[in-house]
């Protein structure tokens, strides 16, 4: 941790670095690691560091809030933070996903069916914009629109300096249960019944196929019967058919899917034991593997190389949201039409149904189901051709979808969906001179 002194050191030495009023390139934030999935043209920008920011604050353990950098990766929150027997409400899958990333954009995790998504943990936010000026937001401020409007804005209002987040207190142990379902219909009415319960700590999923799909419950619990490790030779998502009962350090359940990037180290050969063990237990983690995927398809002669051996592929990387009475239709339509497997499923509510996200609307008072799917699928088709028709479906069914990836839609669709007017309205008190991407032009456009 850093005193609030070192804090506003950082903080005054930023400012003197933002380019003058007669700058003409835009505004845009270094960055040592990503989990974005967005091939963007590389443009001239001027690059604001922001990289030490990255750091907590101040850890409240009677009233249970963190005081965080935004460059601050959930890993070192999580360490920090677990020291005190608290952990953060939500905490994304994988470790450097940072705070101010998970606010910018959307973050879910098991825990999201009682405290929704990330940013709906979200205290305090203090945010710097393009000319220097810094506020900070609460619900309840003059600049309560851009603690709701912050939200699912990507870097195109402003940038996260410092957040205020709810904590939640933990056990040292997690019991895992795993619940087989031979049908879609009743694994989602299960997971809908596990939820309205709320006795459990966690609920996510796996949906191996159509008619195999596991709910996993997780119960903290002060003692553990054994201990699974799935940090090295053993794999988390393999063991979730062959066991009912499974238990975790708190630790361990928290960053169960970093280990092999939920089931994408498949695409590294890295699931052959042999393969581990040269591999080395230190590497096997998401950021080694977002390198990996960032260089081969930097390189025109390894994806040629792929085309080759593989044939045309169309990239389907997505996390999307829809009801929960809608998702049998989507899964059967996802099955039938993309075949992607596995897929995560997870459920969210909104926390407080008084709340209201501007730039990623959701209904009150109703549970939804997280989709997450990450490959690629052969096609003859036009570019784009099976992301246009997951967009298509997620829409007809009242969902959305996270925009970390490749996005196919229109400007009035997107605005339809992402609150075109009240962004707008934000853009214009926020970022009037527009040294910021448009989220539309970042987005979809990929500008």
């Amino acid at each position: 941790m850093i005193s609030v002194e070192e804090y506003a050191g950082k903080r005054a030495h930023v400012l003197r670095s933002l380019p003058g009023t007669g700058a003409t390139e835009p505004l845009a934030l270094a960055k040592s690691s990503s989990n974005l999935f967005r091939h963007r043209a590389q443009k001239r920008v001027h690059q604001l560091d922001l990289r030490a920011f990255n750091h907590v604050l101040h850890i409240n353990e009677q009233e249970r809030y963190a005081e965080v950098e935004g460059l601050t990766t959930y890993e070192e929150l999580v360490r920090e933070t677990l020291v005190f027997n608290l952990m953060p409400a939500v905490v994304p899958q994988l470790k450097t996903i940072t705070i101010g990333g998970a606010i910018a954009g959307i973050g879910i995790e098991s825990s999201s069916f009682k405290y929704g998504f990330v940013h709906e943990t979200m205290q305090e936010l203090e945010v710097l914009f393009p000319d220097g000026e810094v506020v900070v937001a609460t619900r309840e401020n003059e600049h309560r629109d851009l603690f709701f409007g912050f939200p699912n804005s990507y870097g195109t209002l402003g940038y996260a300096l410092r957040v205020k987040i709810a904590l939640i207190p933990v056990k040292p142990f997690v019991k895992l249960t795993h619940h087989k379902y031979t049908d879609l219909e009743s694994c989602f009415q299960a997971m809908a019944r596990l939820c309205k319960d709320g006795t459990v700590d966690f609920v996510d999923g796996t949906m191996f196929h159509g008619q195999e799909l596991y709910i996993t419950t997780g119960q903290f619990v002060d003692r553990a019967e054994w201990l699974s490790d799935y940090t090295y030779l053993q794999i988390y998502y393999q063991s979730i058919p062959s066991r009912t009962t499974d238990y975790l350090t708190i630790h361990d359940y928290i960053w169960r899917w970093d280990t092999d990037w939920f089931w994408c180290s498949k695409h590294f050969l890295l699931q052959y034991p042999l393969m581990r063990r040269m591999w080395g237990k230190e590497r096997l983690r998401s950021s080694v593997y977002w390198k990996l995927w960032k260089r081969f398809n930097a390189s025109p002669v390894t994806n040629l190389m792929a085309r080759a051996i593989e044939g045309r592929q169309e990239s389907v990387i997505q996390d999307v949201e829809v009801p929960i009475e809608q998702a049998p239709r989507f899964a059967q339509f996802f099955n039938e039409q993309i075949g992607i497997k596995p897929v995560w499923i997870c459920p969210v509510a909104p926390f407080d149904p008084s709340a209201a996200y501007a730039l990623y609307p959701m209904s009150p008072q109703k549970l939804y189901v997280n989709f997450g799917f990450w490959d690629s699928v052969k096609t003859t088709h036009d570019d784009g051709h099976f992301n246009k028709m997951i967009e298509a479906k997620v829409s007809e069914l009242g969902g959305h979808k996270s925009l970390y990836s490749s996005s196919y839609y229109s400007k009035e669709e997107f605005g339809r969906l992402y609150s075109a007017s009240e962004y707008l309205r934000l853009k214009t008190r926020y970022d009037s001179k527009g040294k910021l991407k448009h989220l539309y032009e970042k987005c979809v456009l990929k500008q």
